[in-house]
C-alpha cells in the first residue's frame, strides 16, 4: 500500500454518495455482460452475433468505464454483486482497510491487509 491513496475515515465516509451512484450501474453492467455472453456464444453459431454483440460490447465499456473510475478515486472493489469495497487506509501507524458495502448507512468497519471481510472490526 507504499504508494496507493491512504483515507480517512471522513474521506471514506465523502466518497459514499457517488458510490451509491457508480455500484449499481457497474452490478448491472456487470450482469449484462455475463447475460450477453451467453447469447454471443448461441448467436455466433448461427448468425456472427447480431445484436447480442452489440449490447456485449455496450455492457463491457460501461463495466471498464465505472471499474476506472473507482480506480482513479483510489477505492479497490472486491465484490462487485454486493457493492463492496475497500479504503485504503492507516490505523496505528499500520495500513488497514476501510470497509463498505452498498447496503450499509456508513464506513464504519476496518480489516487488516491480510484479512478480508470476514475480518471486519468497528472503526
Amino acid at each position: 500500500m507504499s504508494d496507493e491513496r491512504r483515507f480517512t475515515l471522513a474521506e471514506a465516509n465523502a466518497e459514499l454518495e457517488d458510490l451509491r451512484r457508480h455500484l449499481p450501474v457497474l452490478r448491472q453492467a456487470r450482469r449484462g455482460l455475463i447475460e450477453t455472453t451467453a447469447k454471443v456464444t448461441d448467436a455466433v453459431a448461427v448468425d456472427g452475433g447480431g445484436t447480442e454483440g452489440s449490447d456485449w460490447f455496450r455492457h463491457q465499456q460501461a463495466l471498464k468505464a465505472e471499474v476506472e473510475h473507482l480506480a482513479a478515486r483510489g477505492i479497490l472493489l472486491r465484490d462487485p454483486e454486493v457493492g463492496l469495497v475497500d479504503f485504503p487506509a492507516e490505523r496505528e501507524g499500520r495500513g488497514v482497510f476501510l470497509c463498505w458495502r452498498l447496503d450499509e448507512p456508513e464506513v464504519a468497519y476496518f480489516h487488516e491487509e491480510d484479512s478480508g471481510f470476514s475480518g471486519r472490526m468497528p472503526w
